[in-house]
């Protein structure tokens, strides 16, 4: 049987995309090129589902959540408070697996980021 061998790819529609992809180069440091490609660190990726009456992924409307790893979710969310972003006052741990945090995008996309244990 063949596989998936990865995410290929995750794509948004945005009223203004230039102005989202800066947000996500400028508060994420997302270093995408011209054609949006991204080399990603080595790390786990986590595909899951959720029931579809979820309140997980924020508004009802989003029927799916980004979730990034990050180093050190206190200074990626201090980071991006600084800009002035969106980020929940809530955080959550997960023994074994780590711990989470969110911030909501300019269009309103609801961005998880986690530091795996």
């Amino acid at each position: 049987m063949e596989r998936v061998l990865g995410i290929g790819g995750y794509f948004l529609r945005a009223a203004d995309p230039s102005a989202l992809n800066a947000w996500y180069r400028d508060c994420l440091g997302l270093d995408a090129d011209e054609h949006g490609l991204w080399r990603q660190g080595d790390g786990p990726t986590v595909f899951a589902t959720f029931e579809s009456g979820t309140d997980y992924f924020g508004s009802p409307g989003q029927r799916t959540m980004l979730n990034f790893r990050v180093r050190d979710l206190d200074a990626m969310l201090a980071q991006l408070r600084a800009e002035g972003a969106d980020v929940a006052e809530e955080t959550q741990e997960m023994e074994g697996v780590g711990r989470f945090g969110w911030v909501t995008d300019p269009e309103g996309n609801r961005i998880e980021l986690w530091q795996p244990a």
